[in-house]
């Protein structure tokens, strides 16, 4: 699902279900020692889907722990992002020559619960959001708002190791699938511009990515 959205260059792999006698390694195990089982098999298989991109440039199994701020740590000269909901898990990998930065996200393609959009949208987002309402109904444009949001977050923590919140984007979508983030928090290392990024509801999913090309 998330392959179509992203460049060649990119390695993905994806899995629609928790395969039976996954194994963690390193400091993996330890991280989730006390997690439940649903928030285990999701670490588990994610991590997964990682190792199986990461061989895709080459690189062998390694662990792939948290960081800072639950990021996830790569092995050097790589960029990656991972994401997780009912139903799916996926992981994009990339050698840092080729992208300065990837963010990915899936969603169940559901509306947000009562509440949610005034949290994470301006004014100016919801009014946007209405309006392609209006022409596609058939798509969940807050869902769709919130997984965008974490994509761009994605993409920026790695360049800038800070926190972003949902006000610091503004976010515009188009209807062929792309989407736009001027992002209100500037950084020497986010290209003044913002970022660039793609969209695609596939069934019950929703998912999104953005991808900072070198040299920007």
């Amino acid at each position: 699902m998330i392959e179509q959205l992203l460049p060649s260059e990119v390695c993905v792999a994806e899995a629609f279900h928790d395969p039976p006698g996954l194994a963690l390694l390193g400091a993996e195990a330890e991280q989730v020692g006390r997690a439940v089982d649903k928030r285990r098999r999701e670490y588990t298989t994610v991590r997964w889907c990682a190792r199986r991109a990461l061989g895709g440039l080459g690189i062998g199994p390694v662990p792939i722990p948290r960081g800072e701020r639950g990021a996830p740590v790569w092995p050097e000269r790589v960029v990656g992002s991972m994401t997780h909901c009912q139903g799916y898990r996926g992981a994009a990998v990339a050698r840092d020559a080729d992208l300065r930065a990837i963010g990915i996200d899936a969603e169940e393609h559901l509306p947000l619960p009562e509440g949610v959009l005034g949290l994470v949208a301006s004014a100016g987002e919801r009014a946007h959001l209405a309006e392609l309402g209006r022409v596609r109904a058939d798509v969940h444009w807050d869902r769709l708002l919130f997984s965008a949001k974490e994509s761009v977050y994605k993409a920026w923590f790695p360049l800038t190791r800070r926190w972003l919140g949902h006000e610091e984007a503004e976010l515009a979508f188009a209807g062929d699938g792309t989407f736009t983030a001027r992002i209100l928090r500037r950084h020497p290392a986010v290209p003044a511009e913002g970022f660039a990024g793609r969209w695609v509801v596939d069934g019950a999913l929703v998912a999104t990515v953005v991808t900072v090309p070198p040299g920007v």
